[in-house]
């Protein structure tokens, strides 16, 4: 008899992280990328946002050419090595990017770039067990929406602090998902405090779960260290990965793992 070859299939995660702008939705998805890689991953990390910083801190810092910007500079199809690159890791990352400033709906990148990763078989070619897509949530609707919509994203989590524009942001985001989840799209996950050091912050960020019967999946502790290893280009995970902080992320990833 010839040698035994055992196939694994691998059953891909798919996680899109919400949040308003400037709460840090892009350092915990960075961060928990990282966090997954560490673990021995393979991991696509997806930024939604016109301003295209997501992965830099996967890249030693360096911005990635965001799709868009692709589309508007050069004339010829982009090819795989084109869209994305590895980073930390071995971390495959993509920026969608947006319209030229005050032109177009900023929407429109995400849906061109998953588009494209479809056109290209991005998933087939790199296999991952982990995609995680980091989406602007100040308004959820159009392009914004498409991670939700369309069944890129299997679960939601909702990056907040305990500030008011935080709260509200995540309410909306909640109920979006809340209106696609009715047809059999994505669902949420829980939220991710990540602490602005505002009064009664858990106690806010925990009555809001509560009335939407959600979890707190971490409670992120604002860090100095953060901002060192970005100032660095380095996601925490990377450059100090066993910090109190680099555990908070850590344990945040194996949670969304669930039991494996």
């Amino acid at each position: 008899m010839g040698e035994d070859f055992i196939i694994r299939e691998y059953i891909m995660k798919k996680l899109a992280i919400y949040g308003k702008g400037g709460i840090g939705k892009s350092t915990t998805t960075s961060n928990l990328a990282a966090a997954f890689a560490r673990m021995g991953k393979r991991v696509i990390q997806i930024g939604c946002d016109p301003k295209a910083d997501s992965t830099m801190n996967l890249l030693g810092g360096k911005p990635l050419m965001p799709v868009m910007d692709y589309y508007r500079e050069y004339t010829e199809a982009p090819d795989f090595e084109h869209i994305g690159a590895y980073g930390f890791g071995h971390v495959f990352c993509m920026e969608t990017g947006g319209p030229t400033p005050g032109l177009g709906c900023a929407g429109r990148g995400i849906i061109a770039t998953f588009d494209l990763i479809d056109e290209l078989e991005v998933f087939e070619k790199i296999n991952p067990e982990i995609v995680l897509y980091d989406v602007l949530g100040d308004v959820v609707c159009g392009g914004f929406s498409a991670p939700i919509r369309d069944g890129y994203a299997e679960e939601v989590c909702i990056v907040t602090s305990g500030e008011k524009m935080s709260l509200y942001a995540a309410h909306n985001i909640y109920r979006a998902v809340q209106n696609f989840q009715n047809r059999g799209y994505a669902s949420v996950k829980g939220l991710i405090l990540n602490r602005r050091n505002v009064e009664d912050e858990y106690e806010r960020v925990k009555a809001f779960a509560d009335e939407r019967d959600l979890p707190i999946l971490a409670d992120i502790p604002r860090s100095k260290e953060i901002q060192v290893w970005e100032d660095r280009g380095m996601t925490v995970i990377e450059g100090e990965p066993d910090s109190e902080i680099s555990i908070v992320y850590r344990q945040l990833a194996q949670r969304l793992l669930g039991d494996e």
